[in-house]
């Protein structure tokens, strides 16, 4: 049994605007080293799928740069591999010459070249907003032993522990796992399932659906393909029981950033021997804390420098900290620089971000201040 993957970089752009005026949702930073298509790519390589395709639509720069050619992921290979496939529907006779994809279907259509020939049986499809750690090669056993048409691999959400700003595909299952009803909304209440936008089907399905729509001029995966077989066809259900988060909004994107200060969670997510999550490695100087400096529940990267006090914060590589500055409940992303005597609360700052000296910034866990990249406060 051969799989492939293929990952969705920009599909979930619009969910954080903030944070992809110049890059991907793949390619947001998150973790302190991590970027957010580390978590699809590393589930693939760790289920031993080493075909990946990477779908790519526009401010790709900062992805292309992360993944280069996959070493990190041991996806260097000269069979199969990580190969960047172009934003372009494909040249079909009714389709506009360098016409850029809108929808997951049209990306599916431009990609249609690594569909048939990438040789794999069965096709793994993933986008970059969620966040977790699974074993994929168990979703596609159960998916072939069920003779299933589609397997979504799903969580069932519990009351307060979620916020949504876009509508996610909300789904009723039976008690056989068995997909009976599907629409896309917000969530407003415990006991929901809904997809985390993993599938599984076969190669031979795929390219059965990718040549209908483009026939019908079909627009949506979700509306056009999967709400209208599911009593024609059976559409599964995959059960995900760990720890997950879905990026859907600024909002979203701090409090899971947050929740990784729980130690069960960064447990759930990362302390799984069999299966690492692999990101770009650097070469980086290790941190160096100043005599007087406090550090409480904080994650920080490597090569920053410590001054003041940190606090419930994540810190990025490069991060530095001045003397007498206060830094809670914080994000700050790679190469900020924090004068002295500055307090911070609640905020995000993106890359290469200064922070002049004696500056007081705050903002609330429900609404982050966010300060973007390359900006001088």
């Amino acid at each position: 049994m051969t799989i492939a993957g293929l990952i969705f970089s920009n599909i979930h752009d619009n969910s954080i605007p903030e944070m992809t005026r110049r890059r991907t949702i793949a390619s947001i930073p998150y973790g302190c080293r991590y970027r957010l298509i580390d978590f699809a790519l590393s589930n693939m390589v760790n289920s031993g799928i080493t075909n990946v395709g990477i779908v790519t639509h526009y401010n790709y720069q900062s992805l292309l740069d992360h993944v280069g050619n996959g070493k990190d992921w041991d996806l260097a290979r000269r069979s199969g591999g990580i190969k960047l496939l172009p934003p372009y529907v494909a040249a079909y006779e009714n389709t506009a010459a360098g016409k850029l994809y809108e929808n997951r279907l049209e990306a599916l259509m431009g990609v249609g070249n690594f569909i048939n020939r990438c040789g794999a049986e069965y096709l793994v499809l993933s986008d970059c907003d969620s966040i977790l750690n699974i074993d994929l090669k168990k979703v596609v056993e159960d998916h072939v032993a069920s003779g299933a048409y589609v397997t979504i691999v799903t969580k069932k959400l519990e009351a307060g522990s979620y916020r949504f700003e876009q509508p996610v595909p909300v789904l009723k299952v039976d008690e056989n796992n068995r997909i009976t009803d599907l629409a896309d909304y917000c969530p407003e209440k415990g006991g929901e399932i809904i997809s985390t936008n993993i599938m599984v089907i076969s190669r031979a399905d795929l390219q059965t659906v990718v040549a209908e729509s483009l026939a019908r001029g079909h627009k949506s995966f979700h509306k056009d393909i999967l709400a209208k077989n599911l009593k024609k066809k059976v559409i599964r259900a995959y059960p995900f029981e760990g720890w997950y988060s879905v990026i859907s909004s600024l909002d979203s994107y701090y409090q899971s950033s947050m929740d990784l200060l729980k130690s069960d969670v960064r447990r759930d997510l990362f302390r799984q021997a069999e299966r690492r999550i692999y990101t770009k490695v650097r070469n980086s100087a290790p941190t160096r804390y100043v005599a007087g400096t406090i550090v409480q529940n904080s994650l920080v990267a490597d090569g920053c420098v410590i001054e003041g006090t940190v606090e419930n914060s994540i810190l990025f590589r490069g991060v530095h900290v001045g003397r007498g500055t206060v830094v809670k409940n914080c994000i700050l992303l790679q190469d900020t620089y924090v004068g002295s005597g500055v307090s911070l609360n609640c905020v995000i700052a993106d890359k290469n971000v200064v922070i002049k000296d004696e500056r007081n910034l705050s903002g609330h866990e429900s609404m982050p201040f966010f300060i973007d990249k390359n900006v001088t406060v």
